[in-house]
């Protein structure tokens, strides 16, 4: 709402900011506003303009400034979230950039989160972050949604950056808690947005599909105490049922126009799982089948890895070694080959060994639900000294 009045994404973004940080100190003691959303938009545009006359660098602005008169209530008359998140993955920004800036303007993540999330320094992530909305600015792109071929040039983009962002929900990479159900939810609600407005996009269907059906899982996830519960252990009775079958359905409209993407196929395997009344009665070949198309669309390492786990749970642990060991040069070093190396020694009997690997990989969790359930394996292994 700011950036589209004052045509100033960058210097929305910073007043935004400062408007928030406004909030957390008067709304304790003053008690929050009737209308919390229009509170924050009129500190956000007043600092905004402040900033405006304060620079002296932008005198020209003065008239401007003078002219627009900051309402006295101005509540929101439409999303602009879609708008910002288009703008973010502006094609002046290389991919990395425009994820990174989306995941700090629309995602709401910090700095040291999206470092984090690209393996970087948090310094390095921040010089990127404020390259990229120097670009964007000096573009003059005027804040509006794209289209035709803009737009779509710019869809696959934002579709990954809202796949990131529900990532970063579904296991956070830092605090106590597992999930952080409101990144999640912010993940959903834009794809929603993107399905309506374009309905016969396949892959936005497809994604939609994919986090509805992995959000369906969410209260199993974790147990009263808020410990990890691995997919095999989860109580399927918790899960949204309504989710699973809206999700169903998207992926059945979304692979009728026979061109199938990595969503889809993301979408089909949570599919396989959460139709499934048991974890034993989960039909892991066809979920090996659906993992080596999914290889073909990708090339990614963790693909494989994650087929790996399923060439085990169908042919056995001997098997999903050998195929784990195929992406140890490209993953090796990282908390997750480590868990899925170790869950697979354990199935093979291995002991000491699995506790090895999966203790390493507890050194690298950032996440410290996770870490706990990785260190109580370990204990669990080193203790009883058998599978």
């Amino acid at each position: 709402m700011v950036s589209r009045r004052f045509g100033d994404f960058d210097g929305a973004e910073d007043a935004t900011q400062e408007a928030l940080i406004a909030a957390a100190r008067r709304w304790p003691e003053d008690g929050v506003p009737e209308e919390p959303h229009a509170w924050l938009i009129r500190a956000a545009s007043r600092r905004l303009v402040d900033a405006w006359r304060s620079d002296t660098a932008r005198r020209e602005r003065e008239a401007r400034v003078v002219a627009w008169d900051v309402p006295a209530a101005d509540a929101p008359d439409r999303d602009d979230s879609l708008t910002v998140l288009f703008l973010c993955c502006h094609p002046s920004l290389t991919p990395a950039s425009a994820i990174a800036l989306t995941l700090r303007a629309v995602g709401g993540l910090t700095t040291a989160e999206i470092a984090r999330a690209f393996l970087v320094p948090e310094s390095t992530m921040a010089q990127r972050i404020s390259r990229a909305k120097t670009q964007i600015r000096q573009s003059g792109e005027p804040f509006r949604m794209p289209s035709g071929t803009d737009r779509d040039q710019r869809l696959r983009t934002v579709l990954h950056v809202l796949y990131l962002v529900f990532n970063e929900g579904y296991t956070g990479t830092r605090g106590e808690e597992l999930q952080r159900v409101d990144l999640c939810a912010e993940a959903i609600r834009l794809t929603r947005l993107l399905v309506a407005g374009a309905p016969d996009e396949p892959e936005t269907m497809g994604l939609l599909a994919l986090l509805l059906l992995l959000d369906a899982r969410r209260a199993a996830r974790t147990d009263d105490q808020g410990r990890l519960v691995p997919l095999p252990d989860q109580d399927r009775s918790r899960w949204d049922a309504a989710l699973v079958a809206e999700g169903v359905d998207l992926l059945g409209r979304a692979m009728a126009h026979h061109d199938v993407g990595e969503y889809q196929l993301q979408a089909a395997i949570a599919a396989v799982h959460d139709r499934a009344p048991s974890a034993g009665e989960t039909d892991w070949s066809e979920i090996c089948a659906l993992y080596e198309l999914l290889e073909g669309v990708t090339g990614n390492p963790v693909v494989t890895l994650n087929r790996a786990v399923a060439v085990a749970a169908a042919d056995g642990p001997d098997e999903g070694l050998r195929v784990v060991d195929e992406v140890a040069d490209a993953l090796g070093g990282t908390q997750r080959w480590l868990s899925v190396r170790g869950h697979l020694l354990e199935m093979a009997g291995d002991c000491d060994a699995a506790a090895d690997h999966l203790e390493r990989a507890a050194a690298l969790a950032v996440n410290l639900a996770e870490q706990r359930h990785l260190l109580a394996q370990v204990a669990r292994l080193r203790h009883t000294g058998a599978c």
